[in-house]
């Protein structure tokens, strides 16, 4: 037999479960990370001294006086990671700045949380070379959303960490969200129930993305994980999604068609993370309707596609994602979800006391 015909024997070979799995109507489970012991990071008080950093998106001074100030109104001391001003292309520096300063504000004793100033794209291309057993050994929060959700699924997922989907610190701190970070940062407040924000439900008749919709009712308990959707799906293959049965997935999303979420939804559910949700919680998607001239199902419409035929809570339009109100949403706490009522309560502390 020529080396020609052993080597697509051996190809054959390879793909053979693969194409089997595909005509039986079942397709191989992608292997994605199981977290190690959880660690929650201890808690913040006023006069600690947090940290401002960007391992994604670059940022410019007004951003960095802003963070600052809103962080401040907290009563807290602010520095600024020692790269922050960085610059290379899109990104706050090269891969290499950038992880200089995580690792730098980890392992800084002084420094009790590492907040976003915002999230932007850059994120994921630390997760390869960041020191895993460094964040374990110094447990900080790590605050931010958007892009930043590969960090924070990240440091679950390999260290264990709990964080936060939270505002990035540019963000507008509204007393909403203040109330929601109080709760969950200093105060480790438990059972703490969220409930809608009082702007979005006044907004909702003008602005219909923020209209709230149950595709499924009914509640559920589990695991809190996610984050923004895209990022999310990105991470689908690599050891940094953990892989947490009876989660309740969180979503968020802006400036995305809804083909493409369809899209993205479709990647989660052959990836198998989407039958792994003991419930589907989905914030306001931004900037994510139908264009003029776009032939694509509505964004409504593709939600439901993905959710309605599945046996299990799904509400669109709660409060968090790209807008000023958010909840704050701890990522490896569990929590119970009720469709009907459009409330999370987090069932127990994601901070240690001090």
């Amino acid at each position: 037999m020529d080396r020609r015909r052993l080597m697509c024997l051996a190809i054959a070979a390879t793909l053979a479960p693969t194409v089997l799995a595909r005509e039986s109507g079942r397709l191989p489970r992608i292997q994605r990370s199981s977290p190690l012991r959880r660690i929650k990071p201890p808690a913040l008080r006023r006069g600690d001294l947090v940290a401002l950093f960007s391992p994604g998106g670059a940022v410019e001074d007004s951003l960095i006086h802003r963070s600052t100030q809103h962080l401040e109104s907290l009563g807290l001391r602010v520095m600024h990671a020692a790269r922050l001003r960085a610059v290379r292309g899109n990104t706050a520096g090269t891969i290499g700045q950038r992880l200089t300063d995580v690792h730098a504000l980890f392992a800084n004793p002084e420094v009790r949380a590492l907040w976003a100033v915002r999230g932007g794209s850059g994120t994921a291309q630390l997760l390869p070379y960041l020191d895993y057993d460094l964040v374990r050994r110094n447990p900080k929060i790590v605050v931010g959303y958007s892009d930043i959700t590969a960090l924070t699924l990240a440091l679950f997922a390999r260290a264990g960490l709990v964080g936060f989907h939270a505002p990035v610190a540019s963000s507008s701190f509204s007393p909403f969200t203040v109330e929601n970070l109080t709760a969950a940062l200093f105060e480790g407040r438990m059972p703490h129930v969220q409930h809608t924000a009082p702007e979005h439900e006044r907004r909702a008749g003008a602005e219909p993305h923020f209209a709230q919709r149950t595709i499924n009712g009914g509640s559920a308990e589990g695991v809190l994980l996610g984050g923004n959707l895209s990022v999310l799906a990105s991470l689908v293959g690599t050891p940094y999604l953990p892989d947490v049965p009876r989660m309740l997935l969180f979503l968020e999303e802006i400036s995305e068609s809804p083909y493409r979420i369809d899209r993205m939804l479709t990647q989660l559910q052959q990836a198998g993370v989407l039958s792994q949700a003991a419930a589907v919680l989905m914030g306001i998607f931004v900037k994510c309707d139908i264009a003029p001239g776009d032939d694509s199902l509505p964004l409504q419409q593709a939600l439901s596609d993905h959710f309605s035929s599945r046996p299990v809570p799904a509400t669109y339009g709660l409060s968090f994602g790209h807008v000023a109100s958010q909840w704050v949403l701890p990522v490896g706490i569990r929590g119970r979800f009720d469709a009907d009522a459009r409330t999370l309560t987090l069932l127990e502390s994601a901070v240690t006391p001090r």
